[in-house]
């Protein structure tokens, strides 16, 4: 025993308070990054729009867990999170990949007493030349499967896409929570 009666000092068999674990460590070792959103990213369930970049494979990670966090703040159930996610994610995939990069806005909406979130992603890349091929299932201009856009349209309530040869893309899909 020590001076102040301290056995841990001096016994190994006694458990010492622990740090707090990283939270990357400790999510990383779950395996389940919804879970902890990582630091920079704060809830988002104001009534401002937040904006993220969208220019590194770093930047889509920080948009799934905004949105996550947003939706969560929002009340949406954790099914329509999920769509809220997954449409979000090819979004801003879409507009890393094909579009050079460029902007995820959410904002969120409320209508007739439902609360909402807005998508807004937008690009500067070279346009969308034929959107109904883009919205079939099956359609890639690159290696991926074809289901990015439509099916981001399928996962939301409202989508609309504006696009123009060499001027960008900006789609905007919004989802609504359950009435």
């Amino acid at each position: 025993m020590t001076r102040n009666g301290d056995r841990t000092a001096l016994d190994p068999l006694i458990a010492r308070p622990r740090e707090a674990p990283d939270v990357r460590t400790a999510t990383a070792a779950a395996d389940d990054w919804a879970t902890v959103p990582p630091p920079a990213v704060r809830p988002v369930c104001t009534e401002a729009p937040s904006v993220y970049a969208v220019r590194t494979e770093e930047d889509l990670v920080t948009v799934r867990h905004a949105v996550r966090a947003a939706t969560v703040g929002l009340g949406f159930g954790i099914v329509d999170q999920t769509r809220v996610v997954t449409a979000a994610s090819e979004l801003a995939r879409n507009a890393y990949a094909h579009g050079g990069g460029g902007t995820l806005t959410l904002e969120p909406v409320r209508r007739g007493g439902r609360r909402g979130l807005r998508l807004t992603v937008r690009d500067e890349g070279p346009g969308i030349p034929d959107v109904e091929s883009a919205l079939t299932d099956g359609f890639t201009t690159g290696t991926g499967l074809g289901h990015g856009l439509g099916g981001a349209r399928r996962l939301m309530d409202e989508f609309a896409i504006e696009t123009a040869p060499g001027r960008g893309t900006t789609v905007v899909a919004t989802r609504w929570t359950a009435p």
